[in-house]
């Protein structure tokens, strides 16, 4: 989208690169929730994640920013049975922020669902792969 190339990174895992992109955790219910968030300018060529602490998250108002908040959550639901939901929230600080997130989202979104629908099934491998391993 116009960012300069990155230098080849080394898998980390998934928190582990969020946090090294700018995320903050603002919830962690280690083996149930993570909620993660930052401001950013997604509209931007070279987006920046500035992670805000969870007790200014909700009160935090930099003009021409968007606030983005996700979650990870497991629900066991019976034996060897667990319920994944991920869910994803964006809210602008101003007006100039909110048109610039619409302008974005609209050409956007698309490839953001498609990157989120092909990540499922590998989530869902590894949970089973991990879940295995347990039994062991």
């Amino acid at each position: 989208m116009g960012a300069a190339p990155a230098a080849p990174r080394v898998p980390q895992g998934m928190l582990r690169e969020l946090l090294e992109l700018g995320w903050g955790i603002l919830v962690d219910q280690p083996g149930r929730l993570i909620v993660g968030g930052a401001a950013c300018q997604p509209w931007k060529a070279d987006v920046v994640f500035r992670p805000i602490a969870a007790d200014r998250f909700a009160r935090y108002d930099e003009p021409d920013h968007v606030k983005i908040v996700w979650t990870l959550e497991a629900e066991p639901v019976g034996p060897g049975l667990t319920r994944y939901a991920s869910e994803t929230r964006a809210v602008a600080t101003d007006a100039l922020a909110r048109a610039k997130f619409r302008r974005y989202w609209r050409w956007a979104r698309v490839g953001i669902v498609a990157i989120r629908l092909l990540l499922l099934p590998a989530v869902r491998r590894e949970a089973e792969r991990r879940w295995r391993r347990a039994g062991q």
